[in-house]
Parts: structure tokens; sequence; C-alpha cells
């Protein structure tokens, strides 16, 4: 998808992928500087690490804590920016007053999801993980900036009124990625209520499982495809606006060209 906003754009750069090994992480940006990139993504699991790594952060990066977006400085070295909380936000339209979420899950795109949701002044927010060690390490690390957020226990007793009483359910877990599954048991998908969000940022399949049982309940459903293409967009301004060109980046190429692919390696 960048590739085809370049092509339209008629800018002479390549946005290309490279697998790095963790521990090769800081010799990577080093190499990338020296080679004169311009910019890049980092994705799992080098978010936190790439925080580290940055020589700059911007205020949003800093109290995430994780960086998805590289932009070389003038003065050498790398910013580190999230736009994942732009491309998490700008699917999402307006919540009703006093709007309850519940999210799923507590890795990085946890992170941003609060974020957005915390921007977005929604009233509670409820966080539930399986593992009770990370789910605890996350809501503390997050408790200066969110103070609506509480955790919940991965149990279908807990759970279930949690379902039934929220707004916008989001899905930041990887399940339903690999397999046809869903992160939800039959009794708790049940007590979704009708007309509430479920928001699953898996973007693959179309439509994921829990998605897929969601609208059989009543529920708006909504993929992770257009946080992807945003938070991309969102990525892309970045770069350009670090070299100077001010230029609108072609959102629907990208979304079209996401879509493409998709469809030709669902």
């Amino acid at each position: 998808m960048h590739n085809a906003a370049l092509a339209e754009l008629g800018l002479n750069w390549r946005y290309l992928a490279f697998p790095v090994a963790a521990t090769d992480l800081g010799a990577a940006l080093r190499g990338l500087e020296a080679l004169g990139c311009r910019g890049l993504n980092v994705t799992l699991p080098h978010k936190p690490a790439a925080a580290v790594l940055a020589d700059e952060l911007t205020p949003l990066a800093e109290r995430l804590g994780a960086v998805n977006t590289l932009v070389r400085r003038s003065a050498g070295g790398w910013l580190g920016a999230n736009t994942d909380v732009e491309g998490f936000l700008g699917p999402l339209d307006g919540l009703p007053s006093g709007a309850r979420a519940l999210v799923l899950g507590c890795g990085g795109s946890a992170r941003a999801v609060v974020a957005g949701l915390v921007e977005r002044n929604v009233e509670v927010i409820e966080l539930t993980a399986r593992d009770p060690q990370r789910r605890e390490a996350f809501l503390s690390s997050c408790r200066t900036w969110a103070p609506q957020l509480r955790g919940l226990s991965w149990t279908s007793a807990v759970l279930q009124p949690a379902l039934a009483s929220a707004d916008l359910v989001v899905n930041t877990t990887p399940v339903g990625m690999a397999a046809d599954v869903c992160p939800l048991e039959p009794l708790e998908l049940e007590a979704l209520r009708p007309g509430a969000l479920v928001y699953d940022l898996i973007y693959t399949p179309r439509p994921s499982r829990l998605l897929r049982e969601a609208s059989q309940r009543g529920c708006q459903s909504l993929d992770g495809l257009e946080m992807l293409v945003r938070q991309g967009a969102a990525a892309l301004r970045l770069w350009m606006a670090a070299a100077g060109n001010e230029s609108t980046v072609p959102l629907a190429t990208m979304r079209q060209a996401a879509l493409k692919q998709l469809e030709h390696d669902p």
C-alpha cells in the first residue's frame, strides 16, 4: 500500500520489508541510517525496543513506551513516533456519552487502543488478559495517564457482565488470525449487547470468527484493515514532512492496494 501511494505521488522512494532479529535491531537501525533511509516502521516484537533505541520520542510515543514509526532526523539519529493510535481512531465514529469499552489483550496494540480511548474521553475502560502478571504490569504502566482503566480477570463469570454493558469491545489479541477460532467462549459471545460495536484488530481472515459471531448477535462490526491503512498513511505523512513534502497522502489508493493484496493472498 505504501508503494502504491509513492507511485501516485511520484516519489522516488521504495517501501521494503526486512526481517530483523530482536538482538540485531540496534545494528539494523544504525545500518539503515548509514544507507540514507528516510524512515521505517517496526512491528512486533520490536516496538518497545525501538522506543529505547530512538534518539528522540514524540510525547505520545514516550507515554506509551512503544514506537511503530521512525523518522530520520536532520541532526542524525531517529525520531520515534507511534501512529497506531491515529490508525485505531480513524474509523471509529463518535461513541455515546458515558461510553464503556472492554479491551481484550495487553500487548502493544492494546496500549495504543487504551490511549485512543482516553483521547476520546471514554468514561470506563476495562481490560482483560489471560496472563494475570502481564495484565497487572500493563495496568501499572498506564495508571498515570489512563485513570479510567481497570483490569478484569479472564473468566466467563467476570466477562459476561462486562460484555453485556460494553458499548465497544476491542480484540487486540492475535487469536483468530492463524485459525478459525474466537477469543471468546460461546457463553461470553451470548452476553454481547445487540447494537454494541465489536472492533477486531485482525484484518485477515475477513471477517474473523469473532466478527461473524458478533454480527449474528446483532452487533456492529469493524476489522483492523482500516487501522492498518490509516496508521501507514500517518507514517508516510511523517516521512514526507521530514523531507519537506507537504503533499496529501492518497488514503484511498493505499486502501485499494491493501484490499487487492488481501484478495490475492488472504
